[in-house]
């Protein structure tokens, strides 16, 4: 090992696996950690930023300050290489660093599946600046709406019926029917949103049961959901099915699928499905001193396909990794990662909910309680959970919204 008697372990990405690991690896190893922001966000409420919900520093959290306790250090970069015979990794800083254990945490992005269109004409949700862009399109074209006293509609398809998709769509719907039915009564009546499905219901992670209340609780709200319909093209102000018809849409925001983040390809590392190539134990295939965690890593369920892209993986996967680097410190042999499902949930809107943990189905208040409670039981620092829930409950009494801006960079 080099330097000094503790390992030199690099996490590249600074989520909820790549922090998770630092703090677990603790003063046990010499740890750097390397994000290209200097905050981490909290992924399961962006879809809240980009229907002003909340303030977008409420799921920003200084990533400096998450490791302050860990004896962990920091760097602001990306990597652009690594030279895996002397075991350094070279930032777009310049700067190299070494290390005896690498984590890949990098997280993941968009997925268009190949379908023309979506890069130039869709709205991704994966950072803050995509849900602060999706926010200042939807205001934007909301105001350029309230100029015409005629029948002229606004149409906002949102693309995925899973939890994200729901959520969203969702929460467009109140965004819609509450603060911007006050704001100008005539133009909130002329907002059309559309939740599009390729397969035959929402929510496929949850029991047809809980998919189907789901699907009614957001039809009552206005939304128009359309099941079995794949979108085979995205153009200006039109989105194209697979059956040939096409619906007008204004706002096209992308919601049905992620990818491993392409910056994982610059490692020299197998690739294989947009995800590192990773053994049972984490380890990446061919590179034992080199860890996958999170969404860009390819570890293999006991269903045969690699692990759901969502934050309890990555969680569990930075503590199990950080657990096997100290057993390797302490000569003791590794083991290989369980993933334990805890169970799912989605929020449709106020009062309504679904969760779905082991034998457990809740729905309705109780669920949406429940939902709350995780959420801001899982936020970063004190003083995010206070603006969180102070956004909330002004959200809750007064059925306003006070995040309504358009501070986009055009």
């Amino acid at each position: 090992m080099s330097g000094s008697n503790k390992p030199k372990v690099v996490i590249l990405g600074a989520g909820f696996g790549g922090l998770n690991a630092a703090r677990e690896l603790g003063k046990s190893a010499d740890v750097t950690v390397v994000d290209r922001h200097n905050y981490q966000t909290f992924l399961p409420l962006l879809y809240q930023v980009s229907t002003a919900s909340l303030a977008a520093d409420h799921i920003a959290y200084p990533i400096r300050g998450a490791l302050r306790k860990s004896g962990a250090k920091f760097r602001m970069g990306t990597p652009i290489s690594v030279d895996h015979k002397n075991k350094t990794v070279k930032l777009d800083s310049s700067e190299v660093l070494h290390f005896d254990h690498l984590i890949v945490s990098m997280g993941s992005a968009t997925t268009d599946f190949g379908i023309p269109g979506v890069e130039e004409f869709a709205l991704g949700m994966k950072n803050i600046h995509e849900a602060l862009a999706i926010r200042s399109e939807i205001m934007r074209r909301f105001e350029d709406l309230v100029r015409f006293e005629d029948e002229t509609r606004l149409s906002i398809v949102v693309v995925g019926g899973g939890p994200t998709g729901v959520e969203m769509a969702g929460s467009l719907a109140e965004l819609v029917k509450g603060p911007l039915r006050h704001d100008h009564y005539h133009a909130s009546k002329h907002i059309d949103i559309y939740l599009l499905e390729a397969g035959p219901r929402l929510l496929p992670m949850f029991t047809p049961g809980l998919s189907e209340k789901t699907l009614r609780q957001l039809e009552n709200m206005g939304v128009k959901v359309m099941l079995n319909t794949a979108v085979k093209k995205v153009e200006w102000r039109k989105t194209t099915l697979a059956d040939g018809s096409s619906i007008t849409s204004e706002v096209v925001i992308w919601a049905a699928g992620v990818k491993g983040a392409p910056a994982i390809n610059d490692l020299s590392l197998p690739v294989k499905g947009n995800r590192l190539v990773c053994e049972p134990t984490c380890q990446v295939a061919n590179y034992p001193y080199v860890w996958g965690v999170g969404d860009n890593a390819g570890v293999i369920g006991d269903n045969g396909r690699p692990l759901p892209m969502v934050a309890p993986v990555a969680m569990q996967q930075g503590t199990f990794v950080a657990k096997q680097i100290k057993r390797l410190i302490k000569g003791k042999d590794i083991q290989k990662f369980k993933y334990v499902d805890k169970g799912s949930m989605a929020t449709i809107g106020r009062h309504k909910a679904v969760v779905q943990v082991k034998g457990l189905r809740l729905w309705g208040p109780l669920a949406w309680f429940a939902w709350l409670f995780l959420h801001v039981f899982y936020l970063m620092g004190g003083q995010k959970r206070i603006g969180t829930i102070a956004d909330w409950t002004w959200n809750y009494l007064t059925f306003d919204r006070g995040n309504r801006h358009i501070m986009d960079s055009l």
